[in-house]
């Protein structure tokens, strides 16, 4: 399945959940928009680090989600590759196999969403 197909399912299971649970889905969106500005790091760089925990977690939706979102904050290929090196420090031999989920993610996104994507 095609990264943008596995996108279009996370948001339609993500849909179905949030009429199951909209008080938690709610305040969970709340979490999300407060730490998703600019502070003393930037939206970009909050989402390699999300990306990086993605990888070291093994979460593929979360990779596929905030490389998303990576891409629209203007990360680069090479950004995500440093990020993902440091997952791959971090979590060993599973984080090396997301890591190449995340790229790929980065490389099929990019094209489909039209953004150079560095």
């Amino acid at each position: 399945m095609s990264w943008m197909n596995k996108r279009e399912e996370m948001h339609g299971q993500l849909r179905k959940l949030n009429k199951t649970i909209p008080e938690v889905t709610k305040a969970f969106a709340g979490v999300s928009a407060s730490v998703k500005t600019d502070g003393a790091l930037d939206v970009k760089t909050k989402e390699l680090i999300a990306i990086a925990i993605a990888v070291a977690d093994g979460c593929e939706p979360c990779v596929n989600f905030h490389v998303e979102v990576l891409i629209k904050s203007g990360g680069t290929r090479e950004e995500l590759g440093e990020a993902l090196g440091m997952a791959v420090q971090m979590g060993g031999g599973p984080a090396l196999m997301y890591a190449a989920k995340a790229l790929d993610a980065f490389d099929e996104l990019s094209e489909a969403l039209g953004t150079a994507g560095g």
